[in-house]
């Protein structure tokens, strides 16, 4: 008698084997990197309130003077509004209002309403800032200084 499998089994268990191993050797996974948030750029996002703040950085101007940047998202079903912003170590201040409709992206960039002065205003620092909204939210977060170069060369100083 024979120890040899017949072909026909021998064919059966590769296939069941190759079947098992494809799923391991693929690396088959439903937490992909393309499945998470991810953010290429120089900014920071904070997504715990109702307003999203997202790609916040502070724009250095002149000599302990910037703008704050961000583009805001009002989440909620009510508009709402930026009434203040201020932080460790820094006089801020909303120069033009900053009124937030529901759904509907805000880009700060354009809009030079966010003054920023203090020591850390320079590049490669960060500076921590609060926002406060009129609907009671308070958003705090450290935020990076940038140079007024490349994508942020247009950016209008907030105090003049």
């Amino acid at each position: 008698m024979s120890d040899r499998l017949p072909p026909v089994t021998r064919r059966r268990i590769a296939t069941a084997t190759l079947a098992l191993l494809v799923p391991v050797l693929g690396a088959c996974s439903f937490e992909y990197q393309t499945d998470q948030v991810y953010q290429p750029g120089v900014g920071v996002n904070e997504r715990s309130g109702t307003v999203d703040v997202l790609g916040a950085v502070v724009v250095r101007t002149s000599e302990g003077e910037g703008t704050f940047v961000a583009s805001l998202v009002n989440t909620g079903s009510e508009a709402d509004r930026l009434t203040n912003v201020s932080g460790d170590g820094l006089d801020a201040e909303v120069v033009s209002p900053v009124e937030l409709t529901p759904d509907v992206l805000l880009n700060l960039a354009g809009e030079g309403s966010v003054r920023v002065n203090g020591d850390r205003v320079a590049p490669g620092n960060w500076v921590r800032v609060n926002l406060e909204f009129a609907s009671g939210q308070q958003t705090e977060m450290n935020v990076p200084v940038v140079s007024r170069t490349g994508e942020f060369a247009d950016i209008s100083s907030a105090n003049q």
